[in-house]
């Protein structure tokens, strides 16, 4: 461009030299439209004014301007971001569920009370200790008390096996026991073992021809009498019989008389079998029943109005189980007319029978026969 203008300049200068002032005038004229040549970068000129394009940005701020009642929208938009807020107060409603969860923690408060069955050791394992001996009374003790002593000698050593678990009892284990599993414990003992021996000597094989006689037969229980009493067995490795049985424990410990309608001679006389353990949580309610049970048999009592008689097992005889009733029977408010004894199994047994013979036995006339044993074997072969 300082070429073509020098050049240009010369050339004009060149020019006027050539024409004269006068006549310059009109080609001055000229001159304009070179000016127009230079308004050649003065429109390269715009081209550079490129920052002028800062004014549509100036407009852009205008209309940021107008745009700026969007952020206010905006801010009203917010709003369904602060929508969550209400699910904020659903949290809110949910912090009762905490509350609800605070009471299921009272439910562990509930629990306190189970808190009690773990005082209770004395019942669950007790429980299902005798829950053990369950299967063999069920299988061949029938309800009427009678034993299929035939089925049960091919169950022996199943039999020895069970009267094991009462010898490998741990002592400290039963000593936490309730009294009343204690009891259900002694009584299960010695039932099952009154089964091992009888079993261990069935069929009964009588050893002399008199002795059929004076036992009235083959099947009296007397036939093995010596070999019940001399039986020896282990219970927590501490050697028993049946006698050292009953009096340590069933006379002198636990002193409930109605225990001896409980365990078995295996005869006929005898209080049934239970075709089902002792337990000691419903050891009352089981020992009820078998006084009733015994006592509703012919063959343990029986009144006689018109003859005015009263029948009373052997079983109720001084020689047997009679005295043990007198601690807490012998009361002198009624039966004033019979000794303390008998005054005393008077007074236990109106409990159990029925209300037309207890009133016969408070108010009338009559005298006590006791009914001789019936030996005969409880077999239900």
């Amino acid at each position: 461009m300082a070429k073509r203008l020098v050049i240009f300049i010369i050339s004009l200068v060149i020019w006027v030299f050539i024409s004269g002032c006068p006549s310059v005038e009109p080609e001055l004229a000229e001159p304009p439209e070179v000016e127009t040549v230079k308004l050649e970068p003065a429109e390269v000129e715009p081209e550079q004014i490129e920052p002028d394009k800062t004014v549509p940005i100036l407009v852009e701020p205008d209309k940021v301007e107008s745009v700026e009642p969007e952020p206010n929208d905006i801010e009203v938009g917010k709003a369904e971001p602060n929508e969550p807020e209400p699910p904020l107060t659903e949290p809110d409603e949910a912090k009762p569920e905490p509350n609800e969860v605070e009471l299921t923690g009272v439910e562990p408060n509930n629990v306190e009370p189970d808190k009690v069955e773990p005082n209770e050791p004395k019942t669950k394992p007790a429980t299902s200790f005798h829950d053990k001996c369950a299967e063999i009374l069920k299988n061949f003790v029938d309800y009427k008390g009678m034993v299929n002593y035939n089925r049960l000698r091919g169950k022996r050593l199943e039999l020895t096996a069970l009267l094991n678990e009462f010898n490998n009892l741990d002592p400290n284990e039963y000593e936490s026991w309730s009294k009343e599993d204690k009891i259900a414990f002694w009584i299960n003992a010695y039932n099952l073992q009154k089964l091992k021996v009888v079993t261990d000597n069935y069929p009964i094989e009588p050893s002399s021809r008199i002795l059929i006689i004076l036992f009235r037969g083959t099947n009296s229980i007397r036939h093995i009498e010596g070999k019940i009493t001399g039986h020896k067995f282990l219970v927590m490795d501490e050697e028993f019989t049946f006698a050292r049985v009953e009096k340590r424990f069933f006379r002198d410990e636990f002193d409930d008389p109605r225990v001896f309608f409980a365990i078995s001679s295996a005869c006929l006389s005898s209080p049934p079998l239970r075709n089902e353990p002792y337990y000691g949580y419903k050891l009352n309610e089981q020992l009820d029943d078998q006084t009733k049970k015994f006592l509703s048999r012919p063959l343990a009592f029986r009144v006689e109005r018109d003859n005015q008689r009263v029948y009373l097992s052997a079983l109720f005889q001084l020689s047997s189980y009679g005295k043990e009733f007198v601690k807490k029977f012998a009361i002198d408010r009624k039966f004033k007319d019979h000794p303390p004894a008998t005054r005393a199994v008077l007074n236990f047994i109106t409990n159990y029978v029925s209300k037309q013979d207890a009133s016969f036995l408070e108010v009338g006339n009559y005298t006590i026969k006791y009914i001789p044993y019936d030996w005969t074997i409880n077999d239900g072969s």
